[in-house]
């Protein structure tokens, strides 16, 4: 299996020590079968657009905005620019802020783990002198990141030759245990306990990755209907109009112009 392409470029910093690293989801789920909506009449793929609640209106994606929901109906409008400006200031470095134990972090705090590694030959060693410094005193690295449109707290941990990058939760996000377990109040018989034991250890296996039994049915349902189908005819694909390609030129200059502006500040 090829490696995935990184979707993240920057920098590894600690103090002085830095290098430059890429960035790589650690789980997948692009071998899921996905679905589209469809119209059952036509056989078309059914198009989702937003609209306005009131009138019903589709509305432009330039005068599309966030918007937080002080009330019923009442909403404070946020624009882009007011958005990044509550970002980092740098979202090319994760610099690390402080080191933990490991075991100082529980897993509930654990979001998404990604394959963080050097991205050149001349920073490799400053990277394995960061990765082994951690595990020799086996503690962690706390950071910050901005990737996919949102600030992240992250922990750095050894894994191999290169470093997992956990995304974490912040701390609104988990809810006290407390608030669900403290009514449990059973106490088991002392007799049940040994015979429970001595039932987990017959069960006890060594673990291996488990396949998705549901993914699987779903392909063999496919595969079924293929054999029934039959392949359908080329579809004519309508010349585009001269005046679309004006359009997506024009949105590609402001792009490239509002890249360049931000580059500069």
């Amino acid at each position: 299996m090829a490696a995935v392409k990184p979707y993240w470029k920057g920098y590894l910093k600690l103090s002085l020590v830095t290098c430059p690293v890429a960035l790589s989801p650690a789980t997948s789920d692009t071998e899921k079968v996905r679905f589209h909506t469809m119209n059952r009449a036509t056989g078309n793929r059914v198009a989702s657009r937003y609209v306005d609640s009131v009138t019903g209106k589709e509305v432009d994606p330039d005068d599309q905005v966030k918007g937080y929901e002080r009330g019923e109906g009442d909403y404070i409008i946020l624009e882009e620019e007011e958005l990044d400006a509550v970002a980092l200031e740098s979202v090319r470095t994760i610099e690390i802020d402080m080191f933990t134990p490991r075991d100082s972090i529980e897993w509930i705090w654990l979001e998404k783990p990604h394959y963080l590694l050097p991205n050149d030959k001349v920073g490799e060693d400053a990277f394995a002198v960061i990765r082994d410094a951690m595990r020799a005193e086996n503690v962690v690295g706390i950071s910050r990141l901005v990737f996919g449109q949102r600030e992240h707290a992250v922990m750095l941990e050894p894994r191999g030759e290169g470093i997992v990058l956990w995304t974490l939760r912040y701390g609104d996000e988990v809810r006290p245990e407390e608030e669900y377990f403290s009514g449990i109040k059973a106490k088991p018989e002392g007799g049940l306990a040994p015979l429970m034991k001595q039932l987990i250890k017959a069960q006890t296996k060594k673990w291996v990755p488990i396949t998705d039994p549901i993914q699987n049915r779903m392909q063999e349902l496919i595969a079924e209907k293929k054999k029934t189908l039959k392949p359908k005819g080329k579809r004519k694909i309508e010349p585009v109009s001269k005046d679309n390609v004006v359009d997506i030129m024009a949105a590609l200059r402001d792009s490239l112009e509002r890249e360049k502006r931000g580059k500069s500040q």
